[in-house]
């Protein structure tokens, strides 16, 4: 078989393997979503925060020292231990009952999400440097798995428990996952070939983590924090979201959840083919201004608000002869009538879930006096009532998020384009740590937004937190960018 060929094979299996290792890794947003809707578990945001967030930290810390042995041993050998133990470990999750419980079980089946610093730096051993970006954005494609898990498992949930009615059946999700991963494990084991980087060997581990030291890794790092991380986080977040905030059922809200990671994830092939074709500097620009800019349009939250305004008051002193809705007479001596704006409803029609596109504001006087009364200059006559009414329509809200989710798509693979570039030779290692914080991310960022959840009592509050991260990521870029284009016209 040509070397074509076999990094095709490679290539494919990778991503096949990939995706079911990140349908795994994703789970638990369905899972505990499921147990606590239902009662099994009884715990608050920021709990349902950790529970998710925990296989995310397994699967995040393991990716350097993953990326290491595959650098030394080859992607094959450990790719394979990857799956089996997450595979062992999803038969223990079906075991247990309790918090503590689920938060172990977590740690252990999150080693899938190390599955990610394997085949990355297994498949970029096949490719030369000018197709690398176009192969690591069609590995990346892997991340679909999270939509197969908010597509299939509410459906798969609600089988097992007849509908509810037995909530222990839930227990046979992590088994059908895990007989998932061991098939895989067999067909990987079947229908791939070795290889690894020779002069990994001959390194030692001060030498292979050398990298580190540049300040480029961490900052690509942080991109990858945001594009990434951010992503895992909010393929399992979207699911209560769209549970409590639109009062969606578990599989519609898994079902507009996929509408958000499955493109994303699919759309990553793309994001390698413009990082080789347009440059990932170039790509990254468009990437984080566009996710800045969307975040902070999801910010507004659904919203009812009466609000004090702008009121009427007496221009001199007299006393009140008559009160309407519409009007308000006051003697002084000569009658001087004050006329009051009166509220119009809002059609009941237009108030229907997903009719209102935009917010609604109205305005309107309410007499703060009664005939008879004695007012002085000043004195208030009709308080002014504000009215703000926003529905966030949910579909609007759809769109939005599935745009996110393409441009952190397309990041992911101009992030990774950049990896090659710069350390041709320790793809492993610095993948493998920017691999660590962007999974930490995906850690750190449902913990967060349960928190803030707590804080606010809103649920749009992550949205200005991501918001606010890639404002930073771009301006972080663009300096580093100016400081590099200072450098290259002094050396001339």
């Amino acid at each position: 078989m040509s070397e074509r060929a076999t990094a095709n094979r490679v290539l494919f299996m990778n991503t096949v393997a990939f995706t079911v290792c990140f349908a795994v890794w994703t789970m638990y947003g369905v899972l505990i979503t499921f147990l606590v809707d239902h009662r099994y578990l009884v715990i608050d945001k920021a709990q349902i925060g950790w529970l998710i967030g925990i296989p995310i930290l397994t699967g995040s810390i393991m990716r350097l020292p993953v990326g290491l042995l595959t650098d030394r041993y080859g992607g094959k050998p450990v790719y394979l231990s990857v799956m089996v133990f997450a595979a062992l470990s999803l038969f223990v999750t079906s075991q247990v009952s309790s918090f503590a419980g689920f938060m172990v079980a977590g740690l252990l089946f999150g080693m899938s999400g190390a599955s990610f610093a394997v085949g990355i730096a297994y498949s970029s051993m096949f490719f030369p440097k000018e197709r690398q970006g176009t192969a690591l954005g069609i590995f990346g494609m892997g991340n679909a798995g999270s939509a197969v898990t908010t597509l299939a498992a509410p459906t798969m949930l609600k089988n097992f428990t007849d509908g509810g009615q037995n909530i222990e059946g839930w227990r046979t999700l992590p088994m059908v996952y895990g007989i998932a991963l061991l098939v895989m494990a067999a067909l990987f084991a079947l229908f791939t070939v070795n290889r690894k980087v020779e002069a990994a060997a001959q390194k030692t581990m001060g030498q292979m983590l050398a990298p580190l030291k540049d300040v480029r890794v961490w900052r690509f790092g942080l991109y990858y924090f945001l594009v990434f991380g951010a992503f895992v986080a909010l393929a399992q977040w979207l699911v209560p979201y769209y549970l409590n905030v639109y009062g969606m059922s578990l599989a519609m809200a898994g079902l507009l959840a996929s509408v958000f990671s499955l493109p994303s994830g699919v759309i990553r092939a793309l994001g390698g083919w413009a990082s080789d074709k347009f440059g990932a500097r170039s790509t990254m620009y468009w990437v984080l201004s566009g996710c800045a800019l969307l975040c902070f349009l999801l910010v507004a939250p659904r919203m009812d608000i009466r609000s004090p305004g702008e009121g009427i008051m007496a221009d001199r002193a007299g006393k009140v002869v008559s009160v309407r809705r519409d009007e308000v007479v006051v003697a002084s001596p000569d009658e001087k009538a004050y006329a009051l704006t009166t509220e119009v409803p809002i059609d009941p029609k237009k108030m229907e879930e997903g009719n209102l596109v935009w917010p609604t504001f109205r305005s309107w006087q309410e007499p703060a006096v009664v005939a008879g009364q004695e007012v002085k200059k000043k004195e208030l006559v009709a308080r002014g009532v504000t009215h703000v009414y926003f529905q966030a329509n949910v579909w609007v809200f759809t769109v939005l998020v599935f745009l996110v989710g393409i441009l952190m798509g397309i990041g992911k693979a101009a992030v990774y384009k950049h990896i090659p570039e710069y350390f041709p030779k320790e793809v492993g290692v610095v993948g493998g740590i920017v691999g660590v914080i962007g999974g930490l991310g995906g850690f750190f960022c449902p913990i967060l937004f349960g928190y803030l959840l707590k804080l606010t009592g809103l649920w749009t509050s992550c949205w200005l937190f991501l918001g606010l991260l890639s404002i930073v990521c771009l301006v972080w870029m663009h300096l580093v960018i100016l400081r590099m284009t200072r450098g290259m016209t002094s050396a001339r």
